[in-house]
């Protein structure tokens, strides 16, 4: 037997389409809302039909009236003078400034952040935010409302997407995923007194053409997101069960926002990022 075969025998039965929906519902998706979805498809198993079937299934469990967000994150299009993972020459930078081509929402594909966001963003109707390195996409309804109007200067603030589902009531599902996934926590690093700020730059499509552009925003640092959504995990306020072979943790976006704030004051030294 293929290290393949051993891997798909050790996968357990296939997981299907309507069995995810179910399981979305048992969880306590909540059809006609607003889901904010952090995956990994690996995670849930052998699915059949893949991706597809996976976001199909979000959407059945949502229902017609539902609207489903992902991130659809391109941290590459930055400042290759940051870049560690792996650095580049010195030498390269101006040249990588001079042509990283402008973030498109329609083109540019997301990075680095799983296989389901890139299924979402492509989708028919699909919408997507403007921001150059933290955009999300949404499909349904309400997904003209989440991506419209995202603020280069609050790529996880009061002016981006995860404030607007905050603003519809909205959940926050990890699916197969760790807090250390959870972007909604970010957005209580802005609601801390006084959080630290950074510069960041990126290729943008202005009125005017291509620019290369700076601005400055609070940092962005997941580091202890893990620590504190097991906090908040026991508070009993998150909904833990099986979505495929994966653990799954639903939870109302409102209330993880409200309690990430609170723990960062305490955990965070002063509130300035410190640990």
């Amino acid at each position: 037997m293929s290290g393949e075969e051993r891997s798909i025998a050790a996968s357990g039965a296939p997981v299907t389409r309507p069995e995810i929906a179910t399981e979305l519902r048992a969880l306590g998706v909540r059809p006609g809302g607003v889901l904010l979805v952090h995956s990994s498809l690996s995670a849930l198993g052998w699915v059949v039909g893949g991706g597809p079937a996976v976001v199909a299934a979000l959407r059945d469990a949502l229902g017609p009236d539902g609207t489903l967000v992902v991130p659809t994150h391109t941290g590459g299009n930055s400042d290759p003078a940051g870049w560690g993972a792996p650095p580049v020459p010195e030498s390269w930078w101006p040249v990588i400034r001079e042509h990283m081509p402008a973030f498109d929402p329609a083109v540019t594909p997301a990075r680095g952040i799983g296989m389901i966001p890139e299924i979402v963003r492509t989708w028919p109707g699909a919408r997507r935010s403007a921001h150059p390195q933290v955009s999300f996409a949404a499909l349904g309804p309400a997904a003209e409302q989440v991506t419209a109007d995202h603020a280069l200067d609050s790529g996880f603030g009061e002016r981006s997407p995860l404030a607007r589902i905050e603003a519809l009531d909205g959940d926050v599902l990890l699916l197969g995923a760790g807090h250390g996934s959870n972007s909604s926590l970010h957005l209580a690093e802005h609601r801390v007194p006084d959080p630290p700020r950074e510069r960041s730059a990126a290729a943008v499509m202005t009125p005017a053409g291509r620019r290369w552009v700076e601005w400055e925003d609070v940092v962005a640092d997941e580091e202890d997101f893990e620590a504190l959504g097991a906090a908040f995990d026991a508070t009993g306020a998150v909904a833990i069960g099986p979505v495929g072979r994966a653990e799954a943790r639903l939870m109302r976006q409102r209330e993880l926002v409200a309690f990430g704030v609170g723990w960062l004051v305490e955990h965070r030294a002063n509130g300035n990022g410190g640990h």
